[in-house]
Order: structure tokens, then sequence, then C-alpha cells
């Protein structure tokens, strides 16, 4: 395939598996200014991100995702930065704002070598009166709901696992 933005966008796998390193300023900055193009409904721009690097912080949000699936595993794969994109439910179309932002979040670190997983139950997590403290100490607005968490670093071995595609996932009308 000669288009890069194709490619990449073929190419981009969930990463499962990452170095304890921070991912550098100038990365993180690309891959969020990316998410920050994602469509929105009406031009709205109605997410919100929150980005998470401290160690003790990164650990609780991961423990409090845990609970939610009654683990102990880490269910943030060891990624050392969690970007939680929350959405606006005052806006009509917020799950599809945030979740296009997340999608953008996603393929723009693969674009630039950073690994990345969507990582499910944000709701849940936001919804908990610890998450609800931890919007109020990041200055979120109440409504806003948790929508992904979605977790960045170097990948820690082969940053290409193998993907098929099913045979009818594409149907002609």
């Amino acid at each position: 395939m000669d288009n890069a933005v194709l490619k990449a966008l073929c190419e981009r796998r969930s990463i499962k598996k990452y170095k304890p390193e921070l991912i550098t300023k100038d990365e993180l900055d690309a891959v969020l200014t990316a998410a920050t193009y994602a469509p929105n409904g009406m031009g709205k721009q109605s997410p919100v991100m929150v980005v998470v690097q401290e160690k003790a912080l990164r650990d609780k949000l991961s423990r409090m995702n845990a609970e939610i699936m009654n683990v102990s595993s880490d269910p943030f794969y060891g990624a050392p930065t969690v970007v939680v994109v929350f959405g606006n439910p005052d806006i009509p179309t917020w799950l599809e704002d945030a979740s296009l932002t997340a999608g953008n979040l996603l393929n723009a670190a693969h674009a630039v070598g950073i690994g990345g997983c969507w990582i499910h139950r944000a709701r849940q997590m936001f919804e908990s009166p610890e998450g609800r403290q931890l919007m109020r100490q990041w200055g979120i607005p109440e409504n806003m709901v948790g929508v992904a968490n979605c977790i960045l670093g170097y990948p820690d071995g082969d940053p290409k696992p193998r993907a098929s595609r099913k045979d009818d996932y594409i149907v002609y009308a």
C-alpha cells in the first residue's frame, strides 16, 4: 500500500505489552493534537481528554478499572500513559464525538510509532465516588461521562500483531 495514512490505519493494532518509559512530550503532543481534529457533530469539539502520566495516579486508575472487572491484574498492560476521553451528554453526538476522538488518538499514536489500546470501563470508573472526586480535581464538569481509557507507550515486543478480516465484513447493497 503506497498511501501512508491508509497503511497506518490498516497496520494499527491494540498493543498489550509496554516498556515502562514515558513517551516523549513531542510525541504525546503530536498524538493529542491529532485527536483534537477528530470529526465532531456540528464542530462542537465537546470531548475532553485528561492525560495521566504520574505513576501513582496511573496505578490508581488501573486499580479502579480492575476492580470493576473483579481482577487484580493491570488492565492497562503496563502502559505508562493513560488518556481518559470524556464525552458531554448534553451534545446529541457526544458518544460518537468522544469515540472518534479516541480513535484518532490511537491511530495517530500508531503513525508516530507509539503503541496504544482502548480500554473499556471508563464510564463505570468515573460514575464511582472515587472517579467523581478525580473529575472534580481535574476540573471536569460533573455531567461529563467517561468514554475511553486510551493507553499509550512504547511497545515491548512485536508492535504488529497479526490480524485477519472476516469475509462478510463489507456488504455492497
